[in-house]
Parts: C-alpha cells; sequence; structure tokens
C-alpha cells in the first residue's frame, strides 16, 4: 500500500485548499463593449485570498486589477460581524475580495474588503478607497457608475465615489434594519441582497425588516465563555417570521412605501428584479408556499399590480433568473406541466416534456438557460422565441453553467475528466477566450463508478480504494449521502475528492441521490411532502442492495456504516436508528434532529405547519427514536452553527443519554455549519476515517 504519508500529504491539500475549491474562476461578469471578462480568483490554489481578475477578449491575458494583500498594505483582514453572517448564508469560505458589483457599461465595480470600501476601473485596473463611516457590507454600484449604496449596521446608505453621503435610510430602531436579506430569504429561498438600484440610479427598491416577533437563539460557546453570547433572531417552524416590507428610496431622502408587497398573506419576498419599463418586478410567495404572484410596482405611487399568479397542492418550487420581461413585452416565468419543470410564455410551455428546466441564465430574444435530462449532468440550451427552436448549447458530460451579456457567451465547464473548471467565451458561436482554475496543489483523480440503482433507478456513484491503497477480501461499506434537496451524484470530478480519500482508506464508498433531490422532475422531489425520513432512508437502503447485487464478492453487507452533514446527518443518523439491521455504525454531522426546531421556510414547506401537520414532525423527529440506539454513533457539531443549531445535537445526546444509550459527541469550537476551517477539516476527516476503522474494518 502507498505510505501513510502520502495519504496525510493529499488530506492536508485538500483541507488547505477548502477542498480544491480555491483558484477556481467565478462570479463571471461580460463586457462586450470593452472586448472583457471579469471575474474573481484565488491568487493560489491552497490560497485563500481572493482577488479581481479581468481576461481581454482580444488576446487572451489576464490581468490581476485587484490584489486583495496589496490593498491591505500587509494589515490583517477584519471582518465586520455582519458580513460574517452574509457569507455563512451564502457558504462562502474564501477571504479577500469575495463579491464585486459592476455598473450597467462594466467600466467600474466596487467591492468591500476588511469593511472598507473600494472602487475599481476594469479597464485599467487602477484601485482607489472610498471614503465610508463604518464598517461597510454589500456595496452596489448604481447602473450610471456615480454612487454606491451598501449596508452599514442596520441602515442602508448611499454614497458618491469621493465619498458624500446622499442617503442614509435607518430608523434608529435595534429590531429593525434596510436594505437586508433576512434569515429565511438568505438561507432557505436564494435571495441574498435587500435593495435594488433602479435603471436611471435615481432610486432604490429597499427591503425594511423587523425581527422584534422572531423567536430568540442564543449562540454561546463555553470555549471562549469571557465573550457574551450572540443572540440571534432565528425563525423556529410555526413561528413568526421577521416582518418585510418595501419602500422606494428616492436619493433625495423621500421615501413611497409599497402597498401590500409583501403582506400577511404573502409573506416571503422571494426575489425582486427592475427591469421592466423602469418599474420593479417582484415575486411573493405564502408562508404555506401554495401560492406565488408576480407584481410589477409603479416607480411613482409604489401601487403594486399582480401579473401572474401560481399555485400548487403541495409547494411551489421558484426557478432562478425567473420571471423575466421578453423584449415584446411579454413575461416568461416557469412551471410544472408533465412532470417536468418548463419555461412558459404567455401560459403557454416553450420548452418541452422531459426536459427539466433549472434555471434562467439570460432572457431577450434568446433565452439561455439551464436544463437537464439526465439529472448527474447540466446543461446550456438556448431558445428563439421567434421560431421555438431550442439549441444545445454544451455537449460535453458533466455540469456546465454561465453568463451571457449581448452576443457573448461565458461557458463554465467542469467534468469526471478535469480537475478544476474551464470558462470559454464565445461570441456568436466561436470561441473568443478560455481561462480556467489554477493547478491543484495536490490532487488526485477519483475512481468513480456512476450507476442506476434498483428499480427507481437512483442515481448512484460507487467510489473504490485505488489499486495500491485496497485491502483483501470483501470491503466494508460507507454510504455517504445527503439525501435530500441537494445532488451529489454529479458528473464533475470535485464532488469525489473526499469519498475517494474515505475510500482510499480501506472502504467502499456509496453516495446515491434519493428522492427529494433536484434534476428528476416535481413528483420525485414531492416524495418529501409531509415525511422526509422514509423515502430518503428507503432510497438508501434501495442503492446499497443494487450495489451489493453488482459488486458480489467484493463488498460486505455486514459491515456497512453511514455518514453525512446536514440533512446527510440527519439522514445518518435516522438510519441506525430505524434500520440498525442495515447500518451497523453512523456519524452524524450538524443533525437536525427534531424539525420543530430548523427554520420555517424550508421545514413547512416540506410538512406545512407543526400545529396543523404534529403528525408530520413526528414520524420525522429522531428524539423519539433515541432510547433505542443499538449501534455506534459519533455525533459532530460546531458550537457557533447558526444554521443548524447545536441544541439539535445536545438535544439529541441528551436523549441517548436518558436512556443510557452509548454514543460519542465531538463538539468543535468556533466553527459554523459550513466548516471552513483547513485544521478542523483535516481533523474531522481523520475522526472520520478511525470510527469506521474500528466499527467497520476493526
Amino acid at each position: 500500500m502507498t505510505p501513510d504519508h502520502d495519504s496525510d500529504t493529499i488530506l492536508a491539500s485538500y483541507a488547505a485548499s477548502r477542498r480544491f475549491t480555491l483558484g477556481r474562476p467565478r462570479d463571471l461578469t461580460l463586457v462586450p463593449d470593452g472586448g472583457r471578462l471579469v471575474f474573481l480568483r484565488a491568487l493560489a490554489a491552497d490560497d485563500p485570498a481572493t482577488a479581481l481578475w479581468s481576461l481581454d477578449l482580444r488576446n487572451g491575458q489576464e490581468r490581476l486589477l485587484a490584489d486583495p494583500r496589496a490593498l491591505l498594505d500587509g494589515a490583517d483582514e477584519v471582518i465586520p460581524a455582519a458580513e460574517l453572517a452574509r457569507r455563512e448564508r451564502m457558504r462562502e469560505s474564501a477571504r479577500g475580495i469575495v463579491a464585486y458589483s459592476a455598473d450597467a457599461a462594466g467600466q467600474a465595480a466596487v467591492f468591500a474588503l476588511s469593511g472598507r470600501l473600494f472602487a475599481c476601473a476594469l479597464a485599467t485596473g487602477d484601485v482607489r478607497p472610498v471614503p465610508t463611516d463604518g464598517p461597510c457590507v454589500d456595496p452596489q454600484l448604481d447602473p450610471a457608475g456615480t454612487a454606491v449604496a451598501y449596508l452599514r449596521d442596520r441602515a442602508l446608505r448611499v454614497v458618491r465615489l469621493d465619498g458624500e453621503v446622499i442617503l442614509d435610510l435607518s430608523d434608529g430602531d435595534p429590531e429593525v434594519s434596510y436594505g437586508g436579506a433576512e434569515f429565511a430569504a438568505a438561507e432557505e429561498l436564494g435571495r441574498h441582497h435587500g435593495f435594488w438600484w433602479s435603471p436611471d440610479g435615481r432610486q432604490l427598491l429597499v427591503a425594511r425588516v423587523d425581527t422584534r416577533d422572531v423567536t430568540s437563539c442564543w449562540l454561546a460557546d463555553p470555549t471562549y465563555n469571557e465573550q457574551p453570547p450572540v443572540r440571534q433572531r432565528y425563525p423556529r417552524a410555526g413561528t413568526a417570521n421577521a416582518v418585510v416590507r418595501l419602500v422606494l428610496a428616492r436619493l433625495d431622502g423621500t421615501t413611497v412605501a409599497v402597498a401590500g408587497a409583501p403582506d400577511e398573506r404573502l409573506p416571503y419576498l422571494a426575489a425582486a428584479r427592475w427591469e421592466h419599463g423602469g418599474a420593479p418586478t417582484l415575486v411573493l410567495l405564502a408562508r404555506d408556499q401554495h401560492r406565488a404572484e408576480v407584481r410589477t410596482v409603479h416607480p411613482v405611487t409604489g401601487q403594486t399590480l399582480v401579473v401572474h399568479a401560481d399555485t400548487d397542492p403541495a409547494w411551489l418550487q421558484l426557478m432562478p433568473g425567473t420571471p423575466r420581461w421578453l423584449p415584446d413585452d411579454r413575461l416568461l416565468g416557469a412551471g410544472i406541466s408533465e412532470d417536468t419543470y418548463r419555461l412558459f410564455v404567455g401560459g403557454q410551455p416553450c420548452t418541452p416534456a422531459g426536459l427539466q428546466v433549472l434555471g434562467v441564465i439570460s432572457a431577450g430574444e434568446r433565452t439561455v438557460f439551464r436544463a437537464t435530462t439526465e439529472p448527474t449532468e447540466q446543461h446550456l440550451y438556448a431558445l428563439d422565441h421567434a421560431t421555438g427552436a431550442i439549441e444545445r448549447l454544451t455537449s460535453e458530460p458533466g455540469v456546465h453553467s454561465g453568463v451571457a451579456a449581448g452576443n457573448l457567451l461565458a461557458v463554465t465547464s467542469e467534468t469526471l475528466d478535469d480537475d478544476g473548471v474551464t470558462v470559454r467565451v464565445y461570441d456568436d458561436g466561436r470561441v473568443r477566450a478560455t481561462t480556467g482554475s489554477l493547478a491543484q496543489p495536490r490532487a488526485f483523480a477519483p475512481r468513480v463508478t456512476l450507476l442506476r440503482a434498483g428499480e427507481r433507478e437512483l442515481r448512484t456513484a460507487v467510489i473504490l480504494p485505488r489499486d495500491d491503497r485496497r485491502p483483501a477480501g470483501p470491503l466494508p461499506v460507507v454510504m455517504a449521502p445527503y439525501g435530500g434537496p441537494s445532488q451529489q451524484v454529479l458528473k464533475a470530478r470535485r464532488v469525489f475528492y473526499e469519498p475517494q480519500w474515505l475510500a482510499d482508506q480501506g472502504f467502499a464508498v456509496i453516495v446515491a441521490d434519493g428522492r427529494g433531490s433536484p434534476g428528476r422532475g416535481p413528483a420525485w422531489e414531492r416524495a418529501f411532502h409531509l415525511d422526509v425520513a422514509t423515502p430518503a432512508l428507503d432510497d438508501q437502503v434501495a442503492a446499497l442492495e443494487s450495489v451489493m447485487d453488482r459488486y458480489p464478492g467484493e463488498l460486505d453487507a455486514e459491515r456497512v456504516g453511514i455518514r453525512g452533514w446536514s440533512f446527510g446527518g440527519y439522514l445518518s443518523a435516522l438510519a441506525v436508528l430505524r434500520r440498525p439491521d442495515v447500518f451497523r455504525a453512523a456519524i452524524a454531522g450538524a443533525p437536525v434532529s427534531d424539525w420543530r426546531y430548523y427554520d420555517t421556510a424550508a421545514t413547512e414547506r416540506w410538512l406545512g405547519q407543526p400545529d396543523s401537520h404534529p403528525d408530520a414532525y413526528e414520524r420525522t423527529s429522531l428524539l423519539p427514536l433515541a432510547a433505542g440506539l443499538t449501534r455506534p454513533l459519533l455525533l459532530v457539531h460546531g458550537l457557533a452553527d447558526d444554521n443548524v443549531h447545536p441544541r439539535h445535537t445536545l438535544l439529541l445526546a441528551d436523549g441517548l443519554l436518558a436512556g443510557s444509550r452509548s454514543h460519542r459527541l465531538l463538539l468543535l469550537p468556533g466553527v459554523t455549519h459550513m466548516v471552513w476551517q483547513p485544521p478542523v477539516i483535516e481533523a474531522v476527516l481523520r475522526t472520520h476515517a478511525e470510527f469506521f476503522r474500528h466499527w467497520l474494518a476493526p
């Protein structure tokens, strides 16, 4: 076998590079008139400092526009607490310049670094600080490139590029903030901003968020007991959400309330976009998520007009990038037809049944969108609205996304055959320039076999030890699911580095996407309706049984473990509690132990309100099962986790102790839900390997 130090080196590189994610180009912006692609990328593949870059489409040359270390002149980066919270919601683990905002012409961009505001001329790379009074969070440049709106404490502030303050919107109430995305929107609805510039740059649409009725969670790490507990307004299932209202804020300081949007009937602001004839377009969602409305806002009076409405007896799955207005003033939206997520115009589907649309990239005379007919792949398509013709733009098996502007299309691609991502910029179908990821510090090629397991053809990946790491005899098995509303089985190498490292410790690793995962249509996802436990667990057992049949004599059915994080942690604990006949050991990382304590937007989508469906909450809770544990269980949780609060693991541990059930508990000081610290990543994975070696391969 390969010496252990090789495995140690690979693991250290994997952790230092934030799971081989650093050095990847991201956050792309195309500038057709300037012939540039602007993007973010780390300074090295194992360096967390993300910088602002540009790619000249005429000669293919890259240029470093803004180096965060140079801008800080050697000082340590100090990230404001509000920015850290925003990054946690976005699962942003890098440092440096992690977001930027460009003007409509692509001539300038602004970004926050260490709480300071900077402006960059994209043609020359000239960077200069913009004076601000206090820390700057989430700066957004107006379309004309003359003013910047940003969050400061609970206020929305607008300054000119010389630092002159021209708007300061605040209430002075500690429970009211302007311009931020409340927890439910940022964590579950995919909305990370709470203010939007008008096309002429004269006013903004701003969310006013009141959290006074939201229940409090306290985050207190006893490791650092000199520090006071942090109070977090956390909307638990069945309790009050933040109250969100909208105002139109003009730069002369006057404001106009947006009438009845959101309101008690439709409290969630799922999306906002300012594009149609100079008027904002809103997507509002009912709390039970059975009804959504698209409304336009009159930019002077604040009155709203309903232009479209959808209903669904289970829940509405909103489509990223929609709705959008086409040049002929028709509304491009998304809906369900023939068990397919399809694009609609004028109430009629314009994409075929069987092509599951995942999101819209750009809309115009030609709409570019992401879709799939095979859930392990994601491709780009173009819809010509004049002819109705649909063209597939990507062909290589893998995961493809991109951005579009004018005649330019930048396609980001990743496959099973290559590390990192490749970005190709096309001009009317011809490649203009290419860039990609920086070389990874210590990468290796995972050995992945993709299968369709069982009657449901569960997309499943089997990862075996590489030849020089494989022990003799049948291999013990580790299932490594997410199990819920996320895909793990994709034709992208990045998702299999960790399973391969674990396999190289002497295991067969199986990753299976069951019901509830995206890419297979509405009925597949709605199998979770009122029960997130039974379908998820049944599918993991079915995948395991199918893989066992395909590898006769190679895998040991008597030595099967399971591990996961977040929903995967919940599923792992559920597996040993409900099916100890199948699963002999489990590691549950940051598990939800009782859905009554998880957030409103996700939990109520699946299980409804606790008062209306108490049986759904009872049958999906781990706590009533705790006293029956008969298998080894390791619980892992970060003490600073503000998404799945540590109380979930502690309540489960309390139930296990009450039943005199032996278990292990690993608490991670200062660690949040996303676990980004390299030493922690490394230590946790070592613990996983040691735990399974002890219980499955002694």
